[in-house]
């Protein structure tokens, strides 16, 4: 599929040290009766970047979101987005934010252009500028030349919809709100595309429970566990910091007294022996770990078919950090 070409002005790369943080929240609190949504939340965001905000339904994602926006206070702590304090300045701030929430609403008897006149016009645009706007987000969001009113679109069309209404502002921020959550495999993997088209034209703040999304689209990523942040880094930085290495060995017999030597040794975090041969090795120390391997197999006078080294995947991480946190 092929998207149109936006016109949002172009933000630096991103992904890259030195790049301007967009938001930066420290120390952020909002409770609801006795439940803390945000419990001393601390986040920054660069610039230019597709972010990932993961975490559990419940975990606080939704009411940052809210925050941001400026449906919603926080008790406490501080909040800069696009370099401005926004518990000061947030009204003038917020003209240069899109949003999406989780289940975008719209009038079910206009159509897509006249849902994006509206909204434009409450930004200001008006007579050609808002025409040329409009027939580009509906171009980019694949809805050019639907007529018919929203109340009979599908849930994905809908969401396509909510993203070109989000973006008709030409929003330095967007912010996305469990976009691709209630979606079939085809409409998750559409809107991903439209979601990627954006790199390095806007910033895109994406909250969600789906790992596989963020897996796929997003440069950084924070994981968020009952309102506090567990950790927020790059995408590749994220697994070789927090995630073991995993070593993936096939031996022609012996696999399981194989695995009992493995699991004697200092280096070895846990080892799963498989019903074929193969044994899999959580290890703190690779480079012992290669070196090791092949003298232990050697000496237990079985053959090495296979040894490859399988990197840990953001669910393995993600797992580990809310796992430990919630003993």
């Amino acid at each position: 599929m092929t998207t149109g070409q936006m016109s949002i002005p172009t933000a630096p790369e991103r992904g890259v040290a030195g790049a301007s943080a967009v938001i930066e929240a420290v120390g952020l609190t909002k409770t609801f009766g006795k439940n803390h949504a945000l419990n001393g939340m601390t986040l920054e965001v660069p610039e230019g970047s597709i972010f990932g905000f993961l975490g559990l339904n419940g975990a606080g994602k939704t009411t940052f979101l809210r925050v941001m926006s400026g449906l919603s206070r926080a008790g406490s702590g501080s909040l800069r987005l696009l370099g401005e304090d926004a518990t000061i300045n947030g009204t003038s701030i917020r003209h240069s934010i899109g949003y999406l929430p989780d289940v975008p609403a719209f009038y079910e008897w206009m159509n897509a252009r006249q849902t994006l006149h509206l909204a434009g016009r409450l930004f200001g645009l008006d007579g050609p500028e808002l025409d040329a706007k409009t027939d580009e987000l509906l171009e980019f969001v694949r809805l050019t030349g639907i007529d018919q009113p929203i109340g009979k679109y599908s849930r994905g069309m809908r969401q396509r919809l909510g993203v070109a209404q989000a973006l008709i502002n030409s929003p330095r921020l967007l912010l996305l709100d469990e976009p691709t959550s209630a979606l079939d495999p085809e409409g998750r993997r559409e809107l991903l595309e439209f979601i990627g088209a954006l790199r390095g034209k806007t910033t895109v703040f994406f909250s969600t429970h789906i790992l596989s999304d963020v897996e796929r689209i997003c440069d950084s990523v924070a994981i968020l566990d009952k309102g506090r942040v567990l950790a927020q880094s790059t995408m590749e930085e994220l697994r070789s910091r927090r995630g073991q290495r995993r070593i993936l060995i096939d031996v022609s017999h012996g696999a399981e007294a194989l695995a009992r030597v493995f699991g004697e040794q200092d280096w070895a975090v846990s080892v799963q022996p498989g019903p074929r041969g193969e044994i899999e090795v959580r290890v703190s120390d690779e480079e012992t770990a290669q070196r090791e391997i092949p003298r232990l197999v050697s000496r237990q006078g079985t053959g090495l078919i296979r040894m490859e080294n399988a990197e840990s995947g953001l669910e393995e991480v993600f797992l580990e950090l809310v796992g430990k946190r919630n003993q």
